[in-house]
């Protein structure tokens, strides 16, 4: 795909069509005017007619506007122009962009009318262009054996009006690299758990890093896990045919010596519950289970093809969670790799159980900070929903980078409390404590237990359970919280 920024008047743009702005009140936008003056007051004739409503999230597609040198005029709707915002400037160009993908149109110039600078500036506008435009074109990579319809055509994407052109052109190319991440995080959540096992993830690390010089990788393999004392990743592994996994991914965008970001994602590429099965309506979603560890692999994808100025390292524990006669059982004790015990009260919080590993691993590498990745709890979709991300941490600045990060992003997370009287919940009669501490407050009793390997280092944690994928007739991976977690990284890299 290629993006750049239109300078010129629109109607002398050769493009195979224009993407204008048409407020609900029949309003045209000021890119929109220009194109109707050109066109001898064609456009608002249209509207006179009611051909158009100009409301959210509809689209129309004209054909051969007269005085127009691109062949045809997509129609958005912006909504009232009293509440009009950068949401719904996002949702009118993502709508257009849906339009788009389902014709044959090659080339676009973006002309709708946007928010003022403080919602959305050069830089942002160019970055959603982009991002918009890659999800909009995404297709799952379904295994069906009929015959496939045919890719979308679009691969030309003008974007304006701006006022810095250098500053639209960083957002479109850095927005271009941020959808091409969720790309690799989409195709590997959606890909079935017979495919997308533990080795899987392992050899998906390996092409990355062979394809890319600033990339390296180990996996550990069960035996060398097994020497690091991953008693509670192992624990979650032993029910399954599928060997464990722990991935160490590393990007070195500075000299020696500069501590990393840390980012820890959750893979469980199957999650039944084990022992505490789950109830089977939704269980094949279960596959998502994994997608903190795609994100993961998206962001150290990113952090390479930018050539970002940071240190990051990936660690990603990946295991399959299956019921069987060498299956964890509700009251077993496991010992971590910081030497902690864990009674193991449910089978199906699993994830807590591979993360306190793979936090303590983070230690070796002294990091700036540490973030984890994971669909960790069903409690925090009840909290929050699908629209927040949960995140929760034992440093204030670094929550706060994230929130901010998510706001600019328009991926956002919610700060839930984190204060030392949830660890009260997780006291066990057997161990230091156990794994699980009811249902009251689960998606942060889940991070209280994560708080107890993370003394000393700069720690948040995001819960993406109610964020990264949809259920029912959309089911499949969102993407999500690449953006965020791009934005971060971003954002840390410009500061140096």
């Amino acid at each position: 795909m290629e993006f750049g920024v239109w300078t010129k008047g629109l109607a002398t743009l050769g493009v195979d069509c224009l993407v204008l702005g048409i407020f609900e009140e029949g309003e045209l936008s000021g890119e929109a005017r220009s194109v109707d003056a050109a066109s001898s007051g064609a456009l608002k004739r249209l509207l006179a007619r009611g051909d158009f409503a100009g409301r959210a999230g509809d689209t129309l597609l004209i054909g051969d506007l007269p005085g127009i040198k691109a062949t045809r005029v997509l129609l958005t709707g912006l909504g009232s122009k009293k509440s009009f915002s950068r949401r719904s400037w996002r949702k009118a160009w993502a709508a257009a962009a849906a339009a788009l993908s389902r014709t044959r149109i090659g080339s676009c110039a973006v002309a709708i009318d946007r928010p003022d600078a403080r919602q959305l500036d050069d830089y942002y506008f160019g970055r959603s262009v982009a991002e918009l435009a890659g999800a909009a074109l995404y297709r799952i990579n379904d295994l069906k054996t009929g015959k496939k319809p045919p890719l979308p055509e679009l691969k030309r994407v003008l974007a304006g009006p701006v006022r810095r052109a250098a500053a639209a052109e960083r957002g479109l190319s850095h927005g271009a690299a941020i959808a091409a991440a969720a790309d690799v995080q989409r195709d590997l959540a959606n890909l079935p758990a017979n495919i997308c096992t533990p080795s899987f993830l392992a050899a998906q690390a390996r092409e990355r890093a062979r394809r890319a010089a600033s990339l390296r990788v180990r996996v550990l393999d069960e035996a060398a896990i097994r020497r690091e004392k991953m008693g509670c990743l192992l624990a979650v592994a032993q029910g399954s045919r599928q060997p464990p996994r722990f991935i160490v991914l590393e990007y070195r965008g500075t000299g020696a010596g500069q501590p990393p970001v840390v980012l820890v994602g959750k893979g469980v590429t199957f999650d039944s519950g084990g022992i505490s099965l789950k109830d089977p309506p939704g269980m094949d979603e279960m596959k998502f289970d994994m997608s903190g560890a795609a994100a993961v692999l998206a962001a150290l994808t990113l952090a390479s093809q930018l050539k970002l100025r940071l240190h990051v390292v990936g660690l990603i524990a990946a295991v399959e969670n299956m019921p069987g006669g060498k299956a964890v059982k509700p009251g077993d004790i496991a010992t971590s790799a910081s030497g902690q015990t864990v009674e193991i009260l449910n089978t199906d919080a699993e994830g807590r159980l591979i993360l306190c590993d793979a936090l303590n691993y983070a230690r070796r590498f002294e990091p700036a900070a540490v973030v984890d990745i994971a669909t960790l709890t069903g409690a925090c979709v009840v909290a929050l929903g699908h629209h927040h991300s949960g995140v929760m941490g034992n440093d204030e600045p670094l929550v706060r980078e994230l929130l901010d990060a998510g706001v600019r992003a328009d991926d956002r997370c919610w700060q839930l409390p984190l204060t030392e009287e949830y660890a009260e919940a997780l006291k066990s009669n057997f161990a230091d404590f156990a794994n699980v501490g009811g249902r009251d407050g689960g998606a942060i009793t889940a991070a209280t237990f994560l708080g107890k390997f993370t003394q000393g280092l700069k720690w948040a944690h995001l819960d993406i359970a109610g964020t990264a994928y949809l259920t029912g007739a959309s089911k499949g991976s969102t993407g999500r919280p690449t953006p965020l977690i791009a934005d971060f990284l971003l954002t840390r890299a410009a500061a140096r």
